[in-house]
């Protein structure tokens, strides 16, 4: 059984020296969409165009301006002259942001009247706007405890804080997007490229009609599927191996929990990869349609129901009992821990379990798929 498992593999490894565009798609997708995906998708709200319309035009209205853009989250772009610019530029999306300061801005200050600042924000990107609130306001209070401070400081007094709090972030202590992003990347990649490859490569045996010679052989459908998909997974692996290390130096992304560890889970969740294709070459006759259905099964839910972008628990029930047709949710929690927070098994042992059942599940469908056709 070895020796003929070994036979199939080594076949499959020659075809794919000979078919130079695939073996350059196998290396160089994988790669290029972890540049792509890495640099452009991206939560980081920095550099908004601000505009300003200040009224006051006093030295207190501009302190309270450079507060707000000394950071990398404002870019001043527009002094503005009148209310009537305000609705020019938000209408042609020059500006994302104005801040509206009043006549008596500084008067208001130095007499202990409160002063209201108006922000105006262009609404249409929910998430982004709301990011923009917290740090208009969080600005704000910055400034406005400067402000205490010194009162305080003039009239010999210390100001007094009941409690001091001091935030710290475990994990991502810059929360950058990339570093929460980039381990689901490698899931979405890694599932693709298992899958649409070995699919294609148990399709193109039905299209060439060398599946015939084969059944008719003394080579069992384990040892042909085993043989068929062992030099992929070795791909896979390398192709894992690789997109870690553009990680590291692309992003400074650093595995902190064990290698090994990581390689174990990884080879779990290739097997339920390559079994999306070899479902697929189950119910497919063509590699087009092989290539077509391995892609929707695999990119969509990678994307959309894994937890990559979007979190799951946010997400309405029924929908969320719909996310378990992937197994990138699974590998996606596994590869989290183990990269970014460094924990061990005991951390996610129940999504190496589900990642077993569903290889087991999709591998018996298509199993039940191929003997009724063979029986057709």
């Amino acid at each position: 059984m070895l020796r003929r498992t070994i036979a199939i593999s080594r076949k499959e490894l020659r075809q794919l020296k000979r078919d130079t565009r695939l073996l350059f798609v196998i290396f160089f997708f994988p790669v290029f969409l972890l540049v792509i995906f890495g640099y452009a998708i991206s939560f980081d709200v920095k550099h908004t165009t601000l505009a300003v319309l200040d009224k006051d035009k006093s030295t207190e209205s501009r302190n309270f301006i450079n507060s707000l853009i000394q950071s990398d989250y404002f870019d001043l772009h527009y002094m503005l002259d009148n209310e009537d610019q305000i609705d020019q530029y938000l209408d042609e999306k020059k500006i994302q942001c104005v801040a509206v300061l009043p006549v008596d801005f500084s008067k208001s200050l130095l007499s202990n009247r409160n002063v209201d600042v108006q922000f105006l924000f262009d609404g249409i990107d929910g998430n982004t706007a709301a990011i923009l609130q917290n740090y208009v306001i969080a600005a704000t209070v910055s400034y406005n405890k400067n402000l205490i401070a010194r009162a305080m400081a003039y009239s010999g007094r210390k100001i007094y804080l009941p409690i001091s709090l001091e935030t710290r972030f475990w994990f991502n202590p810059d929360l950058e997007t990339r570093r929460f992003l980039i381990p689901g990347l490698i899931a979405m990649i890694l599932i693709v490229t298992a899958a649409v490859t070995v699919s294609l490569s148990l399709v193109r045996e039905k299209e060439r009609g060398t599946i015939e010679q084969l059944n008719v052989s003394a080579i069992s459908s384990i040892e042909l599927i085993f043989g068929k998909t062992f030099p992929y997974i070795v791909l896979a692996l390398i192709n894992a191996s690789f997109i870690l290390l553009a990680s590291y130096i692309l992003f400074g992304i650093e595995i902190k929990g064990s290698i090994i560890l990581l390689f174990i889970t990884t080879l779990i969740f290739l097997s339920a990869a390559t079994s999306i294709g070899i479902f697929v070459s189950a119910i497919s006759d063509s590699q087009q349609l092989a290539f077509s259905m391995a892609t929707s099964l695999s990119l969509l839910p990678s994307v959309i129901l894994s937890g990559f972008i979007f979190p799951i628990d946010s997400m309405p029930p029924i929908i969320q009992f719909f996310t378990n047709i992937t197994p990138a949710k699974y590998f996606i929690v596994i590869l989290r821990a183990i990269i970014i927070r460094g924990v061990g098994p005991e951390s996610f042992w129940q999504q190496i379990i589900y990642l077993l059942i569903f290889t087991t599940v999709v591998m018996g469908l298509a199993a039940i798929i191929s003997r009724k056709k063979a029986a057709a």
